[in-house]
């Protein structure tokens, strides 16, 4: 196995022995089979008629999901999804047929033959490292694509458009000899068509649990029984809602979900009780003393520890061995362990916290922001947020939010906003200086604030007295970037450190072409902003 697709990479090189994740060095291979077969499957996909094409489309969306970091651990279900990639190359190239030497042999032992041919260090003594870095970085940008129109399809929002681009961008991965500016430009247009698949999924999201509006969270519990849902799949927090309605169980949000407390349709259960612990990576911590049941959906599962994997369930994509998973169509299970449990004795409220700042509510305040900046009230906004994670250099973002002047308003979004709420307080002109956007997908919302700011006061986006500061960790991160490159934001600061796939002539390219700057030292990078547009 070598895997440095996420952050977290070892020593930022790589993970070869097991991931930094848990992931076992078998699934690891076994991740890179699968996304093998899907390549070659859309070779075969993108020469059939345009209208025979959307039956791959979900296939080829699930495959690369299970491929992303802390999604499906599970190696027999990874395996099963190779075979059924193995059946569709097989049924569209006819017997005898298949372009896949090799493919036909199932047996695990041969598909972890097949992964060491295929692995990437085997591609960069053939390609070099440049061109690799810029294969992967299409590869993780469209694995981030797929995390997106996934949520949107299970909402019933689907479009050919995007999934012909997936085909069109694996079909592009299977070259043997790629070039590099036709893979930087497949990576710019995996920005454009990102944009589309942010406003696909916001459409899915507003249509059925109707627009965010600003909402306090309340951070603490209620006595009684408990489940608590993380992850980002905001109809199966709904699903556990209904199941739970007149039970007596309270819901709990952990990580991203904190923001489906700003959705009507999903504040109005009454037993959505709040929201209970931090990101992601706190899990072990948070899991560990939780009295009840809880469920992981989309991402960010990490290994469960003995001392809650008996109360924790996957559910949708997310798979892990020997670990519950629950059925969409049957949640009794999960209701049945959280009623065994202990639930919290007493009522228990620490904080609260706001969120619900999508764009529609934060462009119906567009003409008092505006007014504010040519007061003088706000001198910069500043974009904090991304992808959060567990590594060293990330104090970074606390220590920047804290450190901000007062007339400069706050964006957050995704799960870096846990870096940011708690050091950004106060309103400018009735409005909050901290606007909690939602979850990472949320991008959308800031590109759409972003740009009424724009237009309200006249300027281009790059003229606008803004500041995108990124965090970053899985494949979501690198597709929302991609997005904002293509949109021609220019000077965004990434870290905590730069992605292991990035050569130093890929970094070149990146600051040169876009202006992307590694992030450095808080007061140098605050004086920095305060002289840019």
């Amino acid at each position: 196995m070598f895997c440095y697709q996420c952050e977290q990479a070892r020593e930022n090189s790589g993970c070869e022995i097991t991931g930094v994740c848990g992931k076992p060095a078998e699934v690891g291979e076994l991740h890179d089979v699968l996304f093998h077969v899907t390549r070659e499957l859309s070779v075969l996909v993108l020469r059939l008629p345009q209208a025979n094409r959307a039956a791959y489309h979900a296939f080829i969306e699930d495959a690369l999901f299970a491929t992303v970091s802390n999604v499906n651990f599970d190696a027999d279900l990874v395996e099963a999804m190779i075979h059924r990639g193995q059946a569709m190359i097989a049924e569209i190239s006819g017997p005898g047929n298949s372009p896949m030497p090799g493919m036909g042999r199932t047996a695990r032992v041969d598909l972890l033959g097949i992964a060491r041919v295929i692995a990437i260090p085997q591609r960069v003594t053939r390609l070099g490292t440049d061109l690799v870095g810029l294969q992967e970085m299409l590869a993780y940008g469209v694995k981030g694509l797929a995390a997106i129109v996934r949520q949107a399809r299970s909402l019933g929002h689907v479009s050919e458009q995007i999934g012909d681009y997936l085909v069109e961008a694996m079909a592009y991965l299977a070259r043997p000899q790629p070039d590099a500016e036709e893979l930087l430009a497949l990576c710019l247009r995996c920005g454009e068509v990102a944009v589309a698949a942010m406003g696909l999924l916001d459409g899915a999201n507003t249509e059925h649990f109707g627009h965010p509006e600003p909402s306090e969270v309340r951070m603490g519990v209620r006595q009684g029984k408990a489940i608590l849902v993380s992850g980002h799949e905001l109809d199966d927090l709904e699903r556990i809602l209904l199941a739970t309605a007149g039970t007596g169980i309270n819901v709990y949000t952990h990580g991203e979900m904190m923001a489906a407390h700003g959705y009507p349709g999903l504040k109005r259960h009454a037993h959505l009780a709040g929201h209970h612990g931090g990101a992601w990576h706190d899990q072990h911590k948070v899991f560990a003393v939780f009295p009840g049941a809880i469920v992981m959906t989309g991402s960010c599962l990490m290994p469960p520890r003995k001392a809650y994997r008996e109360r924790l369930f996957t559910v949708g994509a997310m798979a892990y061995p020997d670990i519950r998973h629950a059925s969409r169509d049957d949640l009794s299970p999960v209701l049945e362990c959280a009623l065994a449990q202990p639930g919290f004795a007493a009522d228990v409220v620490k904080q609260s916290n706001l969120v619900g700042f999508g764009h529609r509510s934060t462009i119906g305040a567009a003409e008092i922001l505006v007014d504010a900046v040519r007061q003088g009230d706000i001198r910069r906004f500043v974009l904090i947020g991304g992808c959060d994670g567990p590594t060293s250099g990330r104090d970074y973002y606390s220590r920047l939010a804290a450190s901000l002047p007062q007339d400069w308003a706050v964006l957050t979004l995704g799960c870096g906003k846990f870096r940011v709420h708690g050091h950004v307080g106060g309103s400018i002109n009735g409005l909050p200086r901290l606007l909690d956007i939602g979850q990472c997908s949320d991008s959308f919302s800031a590109i759409k604030i972003c740009q009424a700011l724009s237009a309200g006061l006249g300027v281009g986006l790059n003229e606008l007295p803004l500041s995108l500061v990124l965090s970053w960790h899985e494949q979501k991160a690198v597709t929302i970037v991609l997005a904002l490159l293509h949109l021609g934001l220019r000077n965004i600061r990434v870290g905590p450190r730069m992605p292991a796939f990035v050569s130093p002539a890929m970094l070149n390219i990146l600051v040169e072409r876009f202006g992307l700057i590694p992030i450095g030292d808080v007061g140098q990078d605050i004086q920095a902003m305060a002289m840019s547009a």
